[in-house]
């Protein structure tokens, strides 16, 4: 059950119109790592979650709290939006190189499709996408995907906090940047609670039987760069941080296996094979006439 009160978790209320920063600020709404992912992304989590208990309620309450995080920055891109101009301003081209090289400057579908509001799309228009969600029901691997969105969230409102000497969005970048902050150190820590707990380990999945890999390989660095250095990084040597085995490294691949042939599909695919012309007809209309679906 959801129950919406009318009141912000915090102030959401610029100095003045700017309908340009208006369309960045849709970037940490509904971009790939914005408010409306981190949200639905922890609410799917929990829905899906096999166990009760403290990992659940933990999801549930942030992302619950995600949702308010939605409702302050499209509050915010409203207020920016407010009395705009419809069309870019001669200052904004002037002042800013990366408004000037995109045409119009400001997001004209929040004139025309929102009505001076904020849009479920990123900072180029791009509708937001489920896809952008993660909820595969393995705790470890959630929370290590929940920790790099809130990472890559904060490096983009702290960005953004730059962008802008509006003294009311950045005291509600502010509050974010604070936020992510707690959130980063939430998730990484659930993470390290989980391995403690002996609830998953590492290699995700850890209770996938690891005689069924290849285990010869499961630790070895292979170099497939002229680069050099990475070899002097501690993935390359010593234990690993699963603790089940020891970094190796080595030019190159360990192992090598022939090219099998090239494939050769159904006729009616109609692809170019070094067969015949005629001969990939006939076989087509053959594979017709014996119902060959």
């Amino acid at each position: 059950m959801f129950f919406h009160r009318q009141e912000l978790q915090f102030a959401a209320t610029p100095e003045a119109p700017d309908g340009v920063y208006a369309r960045k600020l849709q970037e940490v709404l509904g971009g790939q790592y914005g408010e409306i992912t981190v949200a639905l992304q922890y609410q799917f989590q929990a829905w899906n979650m096999h166990i009760p208990g403290k990992y659940r309620d933990l999801v549930f309450g942030i992302g619950a709290e995600e949702m308010g995080h939605v409702e302050m920055l499209a509050i915010m891109i409203a207020q920016l939006l407010e009395k705009a101009p419809l069309g870019i301003t001669e200052d904004a081209v002037q002042d800013d190189p990366t408004v000037a090289a995109i045409v119009g400057g400001t997001d004209v579908q929040h004139a025309i499709v929102a009505g001076a509001g904020a849009r479920a799309v990123d900072s180029n228009g791009n509708p937001w996408q489920g896809s952008y969600i993660t909820a595969s029901g393995n705790l470890l691997a959630d929370f290590t995907a929940n920790a790099n969105a809130e990472m890559q969230g904060r490096v983009q409102v702290a960005r953004l906090y730059h962008m802008t000497d509006d003294s009311g969005v950045r005291d509600l970048l502010s509050f974010l940047l604070a936020r992510d902050t707690m959130h980063q150190n939430q998730w990484i820590r659930a993470a390290a609670e989980l391995r403690e707990e002996g609830a998953e380990d590492l290699p995700v999945p850890s209770n996938f039987p690891l005689g069924k890999e290849q285990r010869e390989v499961s630790y070895q660095y292979l170099n497939f760069s002229d680069g050099e250095a990475a070899a002097e990084g501690s993935w390359a040597s010593g234990p690993t941080p699963d603790g089940k085995g020891e970094f190796t490294y080595h030019e190159g691949p360990t192992t090598t296996a022939p090219m099998p042939p090239v494939t050769h599909p159904d006729s009616r695919f109609y692809g170019t094979t070094e067969l015949p012309n005629l001969a990939e007809k006939a076989a087509g209309t053959v594979q017709d006439a014996l119902h060959k679906e």
